[in-house]
């Protein structure tokens, strides 16, 4: 199991933060690099509590897709989504908002257990967990730009 967090800091009020991080338009935007889609479940617009999203993205030559279910959600402090059916064994990616004076802190917590015992494990350690932890720094770079620009 790999447990990854971060901490992006933005200069916008907690609800702007939580209503672009729960954006499906903004995931897709963050994401370009992987030619990921949303094709099934919710598609576009701000993801609910209850509702499914399949994705359909590129990662080391493969297409994949991964359908995700928001099971935690409370407006406009954390909402969590969880890995339904897709290529990892599980995941669970909880998503925090302080409010701290004028700014928001946005804090991730990115748990996923790879398949396929210790290979898995050896994949986690050579690539996999970086790779993961790339994969939402850049998600946050562009939450935060689109967030700051409103």
């Amino acid at each position: 199991m790999v447990k990854i967090e971060l901490l992006t800091h933005i200069n916008a009020p907690i609800e702007r933060c939580f209503n672009i991080a729960r954006s499906i338009d903004v995931h897709v935007a963050s994401t370009k690099q992987t030619g990921e889609q949303a094709i099934g479940g919710r598609t576009s617009g701000l993801i609910e509590l209850g509702e499914t999203v399949t994705w359909r993205a590129k990662h080391f030559g493969i297409w994949q897709n991964l359908t995700s279910k928001i099971t935690e959600f409370e407006y406009p402090n954390y909402f969590t989504d969880e890995m339904v059916s897709g290529a990892f064994k599980s995941f669970r990616h909880e998503h925090l908002f302080y409010a701290v004076n004028d700014q928001t802190v946005m804090k991730d917590i990115f748990i996923f257990e790879s398949p396929y015992g210790i290979l898995g494990k050896v994949a986690n350690f050579l690539f996999l967990g970086r790779y993961m932890q790339n994969l939402l720094i850049k998600r946050n770079k562009v939450i935060k730009e689109v967030v700051e620009k409103q």
